[in-house]
């Protein structure tokens, strides 16, 4: 299976790195993919939220017997594995693939960053809704853009750190 999604990987990688060379005087080639990989997956993150939000949840109340979740909540805790899952694909085979340390490790790294933006989303989606009275879509779109910063330094640093003989090359 790793091989399979290595390859999707490559023919992704493939396909913007086609689209580099103009960008080539103002960024690495590695932040290239990550402004598309990342930029591809955070309008699946808003595209999914407003369909549950929506569609799904049509802004009613999530009753789970134990719990009820306001529906703002309920369609980021829906979201929230689907959107792990692409990330992290989108990361550790596109961006980030020269990086040496283990899958497993790096989807244990990557899902502590990710929570971490999580962390910050659900309370920021609180204070946002709920304090500000902002509408829910548009409060997500501004809390996924603080957790961009967040992640791109993150992912970098920490998940997908490459060796000191990988790092220079990609």
């Amino acid at each position: 299976m790793s091989s399979v999604l290595a390859n999707i990987g490559r023919s992704i990688r493939g396909a913007i790195d086609f689209f580099y060379p103009p960008f080539r005087r103002f960024m690495t080639v590695q932040f290239f993919r990550y402004g598309i990989t990342g930029s591809a997956n955070l309008v699946f993150d808003w595209v999914l939220y407003f369909v549950i939000y929506n569609f799904v949840l049509r802004h009613k109340m999530l009753d789970l017997g134990f719990v009820t979740l306001s529906s703002h909540i309920a369609a980021l805790a829906i979201k929230v594995p689907v959107v792990l899952l692409s990330g992290f694909l989108l990361q550790k085979y596109v961006t980030f693939s020269s990086s040496g340390l283990d899958g497993k490790v790096q989807l244990f790294r990557y899902a502590i960053v990710f929570f971490t933006n999580l962390c910050i989303s659900y309370f920021g989606l609180k204070l946002l809704v709920e304090g500000f009275h902002i509408y829910p879509s548009p409060s997500n779109i501004i809390l996924s853009v603080i957790t961009v910063f967040i992640s791109y330094f993150a992912q970098k640093l920490y998940t997908f750190r490459a060796s000191d003989i990988k790092r220079y090359t990609a």
